[in-house]
């Protein structure tokens, strides 16, 4: 693809060292100085502990023959494109470069504070029992046919989605399950892309300070970014921000689930907690959309509303219900309440959950209680050069409902980790 073409699919400032006339194919996008291969058009992003524009020497030195900046650099041997966002330069021009493969994909995007992940993976466990080839995108990387491509955010760079969606096109896949993170939203990383379904889990105070959000209000702005760009919605009603979210949609198709409001379009209610060959289970009953008695091989009242808006997704593609009931008896996801087996004679049970919000920790403490175990035992951290203010609400959580709380390091980045135990200690003090 010739650099002049490119250049027709996203706003510029200004254009230096370059004619229209020039021929300059680009072979590639990159954004990472380390991946740039001779014919590349290098795009420089500014993260928290990096600026790409530090970095164009040795773009230019590996073979980039354009750069596409956020200011002037006095460039004279290669084309110099300068624009005022340049992730959003980014999103456009990888989205052009890779032939928008989203408009030939039915796209369902999940968002909220918590469930992404288990509600991606029991949409995945459904359309697998309907027979339905789809990719997945989210915290666990990106899933196609199979094969895992380890990513570093639960909504890769705009790169990596419109190139990976375009593989997926490549290999007959028309479904794709997508978590859409607020930061994701932020940064313009699902930029060209149009949600066929979103849907809004929850909201609860996380990812605020260090480099994601600078207040609460522009995190829960930020992720009501995806109901701008669905056709259809479908909204937790017992969340209080469901209002917000609603007034924030573009489109008039919105359906509601819930477990507390009944006025809803998938009602969850007979909710029972059962332990079965080892296992923590739930059991509940719907009426509304779908008449249905379902059960799940996992814990918590938080997997009901999981399973409620998987339920409505998959009625909304015509998922047949003994497809949507099997999938959902099925699904098992990886560091969700995922049960470590041990021999019998073992009179304990080991589970494990990436939890990393008080609110999920008291969720998952607070089911595990109804289960009536002899003593709970946590062991967690907080990850570093994120939200300071969750952790001591992550302590006063581990202290007031389990009997005993070891607290280690959680990829503690360029924090000390020692500074992040202590800060976590400050809440469990309060429980003593």
């Amino acid at each position: 693809m010739f650099l002049r073409d490119i250049l027709s699919s996203f706003d510029t400032i200004d254009v230096y060292n370059f004619s229209n006339q020039d021929a300059i194919k680009v072979e590639d996008i990159c954004f990472d100085s380390r991946k740039v291969t001779r014919g590349s058009l290098f795009v420089c992003l500014k993260g928290t502990n990096f600026d790409g524009h530090n970095f164009v020497e040795e773009a230019i030195k590996a073979g980039a023959v354009g750069i596409v900046a956020g200011k002037n650099l006095d460039l004279k041997e290669i084309p110099l494109i300068v624009v005022k966002d340049t992730r959003k330069a980014l999103a456009d021009i990888c989205a052009y470069f890779f032939s928008c493969p989203a408009k030939e994909l039915t796209i369902i995007g999940i968002t909220g504070t918590k469930g992404k992940t288990s509600t991606t993976f029991m949409l995945e466990s459904i359309f697998k029992n309907a027979g339905i080839k789809c990719g997945v995108i989210g915290t666990l990387g990106i899933i196609i046919d199979g094969e895992v491509i380890k990513t570093d955010n639960t909504t890769p760079e705009s790169y990596y989605i419109q190139k990976y969606l375009r593989v997926m096109v490549n290999r007959g896949i028309r479904y794709v399950l997508m978590e859409v993170s607020s930061i994701g939203l932020k940064t313009h990383r699902v930029d060209n892309i149009f949600f066929k379904i979103a849907v809004f889990m929850n909201f609860s105070f996380d990812h605020v300070g260090g480099y994601e959000h600078k207040s609460v209000e522009e995190y829960l702005e930020c992720k009501s970014l995806l109901f701008s760009r669905c056709k259809k919605a479908i909204i937790n009603k017992d969340d209080d921000k469901s209002e917000y979210i609603l007034k924030k949609c573009n489109c008039k198709n919105v359906a509601f689930f819930g477990v507390d409001s009944k006025d809803v379009s998938l009602y969850a209610y007979n909710i029972e907690l059962t332990e079965k060959d080892g296992e923590f289970c739930t059991s509940f009953h719907t009426s509304g959309r779908m008449d249905l008695k379902v059960n799940l091989k996992t814990p918590g009242k938080f997997n009901v509303y999981n399973a409620l808006a998987a339920i409505l997704v998959s009625n909304d593609l015509n998922i047949a219900k003994e497809n949507i009931l099997k999938g959902l008896l099925d699904f098992k996801v990886k560091g969700r309440m995922e049960s470590i087996k041990f021999p019998e004679k073992c009179k304990f049970k080991v589970l494990i959950d990436y939890a990393h919000t008080a609110d999920s920790l008291k969720s998952l403490l607070s089911t595990l209680k109804n289960y009536n175990p002899e003593r709970i035992v946590v062991i967690f951290g907080a990850g570093g050069n994120r939200s300071k203010e969750k952790r001591p609400e992550m302590g006063k959580v581990c202290g007031s409902l389990a009997d005993f709380s070891i607290i280690t390091s959680d990829n503690s980045r360029f924090e000390k980790t020692l500074d992040i135990i202590k800060d976590i200690e400050e809440g469990i003090k309060y429980t003593n």
